[in-house]
C-alpha cells in the first residue's frame, strides 16, 4: 500500500470489520462503537488512550475499547496497520466463554509488543479477509481475547473515570438526540451549572468539549445508519450533518475512510 490508503476489506466474520492502513494521517480525538484490535505492520504512532499517551511501533498490537476517547499521530513519517473492529455483541458473546462470573470486558493495553499476540491477530486478519471456515476464526478469537483482556478475577485493573451526576444530564441530552441543534444554555440547563462551569465539566469527564462529543455521537449514528444501507444523503440528514459533503468531512477526519468506501465494505 502507498501512503495515504486506506482500505475496508469485506470480512467472512459477522460483526467484525476488516481495515488496513498506510497513512501520514494525524487523527483528531474520536470514539468507535465497537472493540478494535491490530497490528502496526510499518513505523510507530503516539496516541492518547484510556490510560493515557502511548506510543506503538512495528509489530506492536493496538487496541481501543468502545466509548474510549483516543486519537494518532505518526512519528516520524508514514505508519501502516491492519485493525479488525468487532462488534460489542461478538466480544460479548466470546467473553460469555471465557468467563463464567458474567463481568463485562475490555482490552487492557492500548499498545503492547507481544509477539504471539500479534500473530494471532494477523492470523485472524487474513482468515476473516480470505473467508476462512467459521471454526478456525471462532478458535482464533477466543485465543485472541483471552490474551488481550483485562486481567483474572482480583487482579488490579483500572477503574472507569466517575461522571459526575450533573454531566450524565448533560451528556444523556446529547446522546438522546445526536441530531438536535442544542445550544451550551440547553446543557447548562439540563446539567443545573452555567455554561462556564458545563463547559469545562464536560470537557474534564468525557475526554471531549460537549461540541466534539455531539460531533462524535453524529458520525456514529451516520455510521450505523450507512453499515445498515442507508442512503449517504440520507443518513446524513439523520445525524444533524449540514450536507453529505460535511458529513463527509468529518467521517475522513474521524476514521480516515470516506462515507462512500465505508459503505462498499460494509454493504
Amino acid at each position: 500500500m502507498n501512503p495515504g490508503q486506506f482500505v475496508m476489506l469485506r470480512s467472512a466474520l459477522a460483526g467484525v470489520q476488516a481495515v488496513a492502513a498506510h497513512s501520514r494521517h494525524a487523527f483528531a480525538r474520536h470514539t468507535h462503537e465497537q472493540f478494535g484490535i491490530g497490528v502496526m505492520r510499518l513505523g510507530a504512532q503516539v496516541s492518547h488512550s484510556g490510560r493515557g499517551q502511548v506510543q506503538a511501533g512495528p509489530g506492536h498490537v493496538i487496541t481501543v475499547n468502545p466509548g474510549e476517547v483516543h486519537d494518532g499521530a505518526p512519528i516520524g513519517g508514514a505508519r501502516a496497520w491492519q485493525m479488525l473492529y468487532l462488534d460489542p455483541s461478538v466480544v460479548a458473546r466470546a467473553a460469555a466463554d471465557l468467563r463464567a462470573d458474567g463481568r463485562g470486558y475490555e482490552f487492557e493495553h492500548p499498545a503492547q509488543d507481544c509477539p504471539a499476540l500479534a500473530r494471532d491477530v494477523l492470523a485472524l486478519y487474513a482468515q476473516a479477509t480470505a473467508g476462512a471456515a467459521p471454526l478456525a476464526c471462532d478458535a482464533l478469537l477466543l485465543r485472541i481475547l483471552a490474551r488481550a483482556g483485562v486481567p483474572a478475577a482480583g487482579a488490579r485493573r483500572r477503574e472507569p473515570r466517575a461522571v459526575p451526576e450533573a454531566i450524565r444530564h448533560a451528556r444523556g441530552l446529547i446522546d438522546d438526540d445526536p441530531a438536535a441543534a442544542l445550544s451550551l444554555a440547553d446543557l447548562a440547563a439540563a446539567s443545573g451549572l452555567s455554561r462556564y462551569q458545563v463547559l469545562r465539566a464536560f470537557a474534564r469527564a468525557t475526554g471531549l468539549t460537549p461540541h466534539a462529543y455531539q460531533m462524535q455521537r453524529r458520525l456514529l449514528l451516520a455510521r450505523g445508519l450507512i453499515r445498515q444501507g442507508t442512503a449517504l444523503a440520507d443518513a446524513a440528514a439523520a445525524g444533524g450533518f449540514a450536507d453529505q459533503s460535511h458529513m463527509t468531512r468529518l467521517f475522513v477526519r474521524a476514521y480516515g475512510v470516506s462515507p462512500g468506501r465505508y459503505a462498499l465494505a460494509a454493504g
